[in-house]
């Protein structure tokens, strides 16, 4: 049967889209889809949205969504409603968002003139490699830095202040720099030539610190899985280390400045400034540099980070067929027929390309039952 050109009947366009269930973002091909979730690394542990669920690669990315200008419209304005400003959660009345306030909204640390030291120097004792500091899962620290050689530019440690998940200052010194110092940034620092005139040396006051971090620890468990050392939590932690002329192993390091949710959209670091503000909602570094304030800081935002409440990646069954499980140790992406799995299983799959600090608690609870087994 011939037909005249106009009446060849016409083919109907393929109008199927795949949709990522993460993002929401569409694809044309399921191979584009796949490949999409396998390089975008979405997980339970992205910042996500309490009205749509969309996941967002930071915390500023999701802020975007939900008061940007460009925000979609049902998100904002029921984020408006009851969302809050800070933490970005989604609450259920416009009463408990006034009480979750309350608590989100952190008070200004006190100045490290009022501060007391928590511990003696014998209770952080060097001569015998133990300190007595046994029950702190992470130490927060902030140094000040002076500049050293011609050009000022060199960073040299001359203050550093340690405080513990409750917010003890449990060391504290100025510190004496083993090069002259040729400029005190007293603008922001506060130091002048009289504070370093009796300051520890350096050398003391590294063996000092890694005395609390090591925690009683040998230093090669403290290389291979930490055992009872501390995390050590701060903002650029690789600028304090230097300073300091003092290495620690990175898996124990929480650094604000490079935390992925934290960071901006395109991947570069906030100052603490920016973060305390944002996330806290109170000002630091309004003057002169205060290391305690900005050590209490940090361990607030890495506390407020590991208080989430993330599903638990462990091993998984998607869909019906035996062929589509997988363990957590195993690499789904190798093994799996991805182009027989729906969206969602394929974010069933997917992994976070850093570790979140909410699994600081599971590893501490895990360590705590360890413990108790082994007693007799």
């Amino acid at each position: 049967m011939e037909f005249e050109p106009s009446e060849v009947p016409l083919q109907p366009l393929s109008t199927t889209r795949h949709k990522c269930s993460a993002c929401f973002k569409q694809y044309k091909k399921k191979e584009h889809l796949i490949e999409h979730i396998k390089t975008s690394y979405h997980s339970v542990h992205d910042p996500k949205c309490g009205v749509c669920n969309k996941h967002c690669k930071s915390f500023e990315s999701l802020r975007e969504h939900v008061a940007g200008p460009l925000s979609k419209v049902k998100c904002s304005s029921i984020f408006a409603e009851r969302g809050c400003i800070l933490c970005l959660k989604i609450c259920s009345s416009v009463d408990s968002l006034n009480e979750h306030e309350e608590m989100c909204h952190l008070a200004t640390p006190r100045p490290i003139d009022t501060a007391e030291m928590l511990y003696s120097e014998d209770e952080v004792d060097i001569s015998n490699g133990i300190s007595s500091i046994k029950n702190r899962e992470a130490v927060a620290i902030d140094c000040e830095m002076v500049g050293g050689g011609s050009d000022c530019s060199l960073d040299l440690c001359a203050r550093v202040c340690l405080v513990d998940e409750d917010e003890k200052l449990i060391f504290h010194t100025f510190v004496l720099p083993q090069i002259p110092v040729t400029d005190y940034r007293y603008e922001i620092t506060g130091i002048t030539e009289v504070n370093l005139q009796d300051a520890m040396p350096l050398n003391e006051v590294r063996e000092r610190i890694l005395q609390i971090l090591h925690n009683g620890e040998s230093i090669s468990r403290v290389r291979l899985d930490g055992g009872r050392a501390k995390v050590l939590v701060g903002h650029n932690l690789e600028k304090h280390l230097d300073c300091l002329k003092m290495n620690y192993p990175d898996h124990l390091w929480r650094d604000t400045a490079t935390y992925r949710p934290l960071m901006k959209t395109n991947f570069v670091s906030h100052s603490l400034k920016y973060l305390t503000k944002t996330y806290l909602g109170y000002d630091i570094q309004v003057g002169f540099h205060d290391p305690y304030q900005d050590s209490v800081s940090v361990m607030r935002l890495y506390k407020r980070i590991r208080s989430q409440d993330h599903p638990m990646e462990g091993t998984i069954r998607v869909s019906n067929s035996p062929a589509l499980s997988f363990s957590s140790s195993s690499d789904p992406w190798k093994s799996m027929a991805h182009e027989n799995m729906t969206p969602n299983e394929l974010l069933e799959i997917s992994r976070s390309n850093y570790k979140c600090w909410c699994l600081d608690s599971r590893d501490a609870a895990r360590a705590e039952v360890s413990d108790g087994d082994a007693l007799p």
